[in-house]
């Protein structure tokens, strides 16, 4: 059986809270920052999570992962067990692909300038070898910082692994 591995990424962003918590929230935002790698779905008629009744630990909804937008290769039965408008979330989905998928969604203050810092923290197991399923998580999310901080300005991310 693999190990759990755990991965953070910080960005520091120029733009203000809300604009952010709009971005992350908002599945136009998730998509831009998932493709052209992959794409989730989302039941038709959904736009936001704000648009979902969420019950901490209860599936939202089935996702099919699309690679490349296209190709379906897993699913996320998409599962919030904290939400904090304006804050963060904390998701632990149900994946095809993941004995245990655990990602901490954070909007914090930046001290040194206007603005603020987005981490991820992120905690899995995959259910098949590790190998190949750490780069690509670890790839996959730095892709969504860099499109993050194109989009807003800033800088980022620093990435580490180890999730305190």
């Amino acid at each position: 059986m693999s190990r759990t591995h755990a991965l953070v990424l910080r960005s520091r962003l120029d733009a203000g809270r809300n604009a952010v918590w709009q971005w992350i929230t908002g599945f136009d935002g998730i998509t831009r920052e998932l493709m052209p790698l992959m794409r989730m779905t989302v039941p038709r008629g959904i736009r936001r999570l704000d648009d979902v009744q969420v019950v901490p630990g209860e599936r939202l909804f089935r996702s099919v992962i699309l690679l490349g937008g296209v190709v379906p290769v897993d699913y996320s039965d998409l599962t919030l067990i904290a939400l904090t408008p304006g804050n963060g979330f904390v998701e632990e989905s149900p994946m095809g692909s993941m004995a245990f998928w655990h990602h901490e969604r954070r909007i914090d203050d930046r001290p040194d300038a206007p603005g603020v810092i987005l981490v991820d923290r992120l905690r899995f197991r995959p259910r098949i070898a590790a190998i190949p399923a750490v780069p690509l998580v670890r790839t996959l999310f730095r892709h969504r910082h860099a499109v993050l901080v194109r989009a807003f300005g800033g800088r980022g991310p620093e990435i580490g692994d180890d999730v305190a």
